[in-house]
């Protein structure tokens, strides 16, 4: 099981010379990753400084060499394609070749989606994701694209692509354990299941194993608190525990756990 930062760029944390630190500590105590939240508004009561994942990722990446990054997630429903490809490449090539991007549906109840006119229907953000997803894809791959439906991409190429062959990692953040986040996530890299249990992750690798006829490199992340049993985690197959920070923590304390170094 590898052992990741995970947090909010809220409030102390808002501040990118904090990511800065923190990912070059990360790097140092041996972390294997640091991902953020993704967020344009506060989905947790209060007003809170929010900062830039991308922007605060590229920090990280010029002072680390070893660790992988990313946001954890990016609500793709909400974002234009062509700039999403923009920064992932950019990102990945920045890092050589180390981000993992984390992608989902989004929620609204920071109003994120309402308060700027996106769709909120989460059956069309479903849809827009999967679409998305290959577009994304295909951009990453150099080819001339076009789509008309969900995603409109008229005979758009994207140059250069990722450091990453043949494509960047893509996880799937989703709140469920079964059923079509889990069915999208097979035919990609991984799935990070918010609220999952040891038994949820043996099921969900069933799952990706009866449709991709395998389990080989397919990742499934957890959410780590200080009184997950990551054993019982690791023995149902978890191959990332996500050591979760949240609005209101301060650069300190998140220091603090670093230093300590991952757990054995």
């Amino acid at each position: 099981m590898r052992h990741a930062i995970y947090l909010p760029l809220f409030g102390d944390l808002a501040d990118p010379r904090a990511l800065v630190d923190i990912a070059l500590a990360a790097e140092t105590h041996g972390w294997d990753g640091l991902f953020v939240w993704d967020h344009v508004l506060s989905p947790v009561p209060g007003e809170w400084a929010i900062a830039d994942p991308w922007i605060a990722l590229a920090g990280g990446a010029t002072v680390t060499s070893r660790i992988r990054l990313g946001p954890m997630v990016t609500p793709l429903p909400r974002r234009r394609i062509i700039k999403v490809a923009r920064e992932t490449v950019t990102l990945d090539r920045l890092s050589d070749g180390r981000l993992i991007l984390g992608l989902g549906i989004g929620i609204d109840t920071g109003r994120e989606l309402s308060a700027f006119g996106e769709v909120t229907d989460p059956r069309q953000r479903a849809r827009m994701l999967e679409v998305g997803t290959k577009a994304l894809v295909d951009l990453w791959s150099g080819v001339t694209v076009n789509y008309t439906h969900e995603v409109i991409l008229d005979g758009v190429r994207a140059i250069p692509g990722p450091v990453q062959q043949p494509r960047i990692p893509i996880w799937f953040g989703t709140e469920r354990v079964s059923g079509s986040p889990v069915a999208r996530a097979a035919h990609y890299d991984g799935l990070f299941p918010l609220h999952a249990k040891p038994a949820d992750v043996q099921r969900i690798f069933e799952a990706v194993a009866e449709i991709r006829g395998g389990i080989d490199g397919f990742d499934v992340a957890i959410v780590a608190r200080r009184d997950t049993d990551l054993d019982n985690f690791q023995s149902a197959g978890a191959t990332w525990a996500m050591h979760a920070f949240w609005p209101g923590h301060r650069t300190d304390q998140v220091l603090r756990l670093i230093e300590s170094g991952p757990p054995n």
